[in-house]
């Protein structure tokens, strides 16, 4: 089985399609590791200084990779209890940023995450880790249903919903 795409809610900063302000970007998990990765292609809004992309920007984009690793593992939807980000050189304007988190760790209330971003060559900008909340059944539920639905998330909606 490949890549699944992930769903998305409509007003999400990340995967939102309907959010005017949001990166609009796709995530995608390996059913089988249960890796998620995502692509940005970094815009002049983004910085947070000339020509630099700001490190809350990509915090953002790292989280929202481990949150869905962490919810593909425990198939229930988490909360961010920590994020911790490494920055290793700057991203700039420009520039391709690809992020892949995986589990590192879980458990039944905790699920620990990692994640590493790179540019379009391969070359790593930073790391990440994160320790991740599972919600309550009814709260999983409640994200289940403001899913988007799309053709292209389907199988994975599918899959995440089974559990609920």
């Amino acid at each position: 089985m490949g890549l699944l795409e992930l769903p998305h809610t409509p007003g999400c900063l990340v995967c939102g399609r309907q959010n005017p302000h949001g990166l609009h970007l796709s995530l995608h998990v390996d059913p089988e590791t249960g890796r998620v990765t995502t692509e940005l292609t970094t815009q002049p809004e983004h910085i947070g200084f000339e020509s630099v992309i700001h490190g809350g920007l990509i915090a953002t984009v790292v989280d929202e990779a481990m949150v869905w690793a962490a919810t593909w593992r425990g198939r229930r939807f988490c909360l961010c209890g920590e994020l911790t980000v490494r920055f290793r050189r700057p991203v700039e304007v420009g520039q391709l940023l690809r992020c892949e988190a995986e589990v590192e760790f879980s458990r039944p209330k905790l699920i620990q995450t990692a994640a590493k971003f790179t540019d379009g060559s391969g070359n790593l900008l930073g790391t990440a880790s994160g320790k991740y909340v599972p919600l309550t059944p009814e709260e999983n539920r409640l994200v289940i249903s403001t899913f988007v639905d799309e053709p292209e998330t389907s199988a994975a909606a599918k899959m995440l919903a089974q559990v609920s």
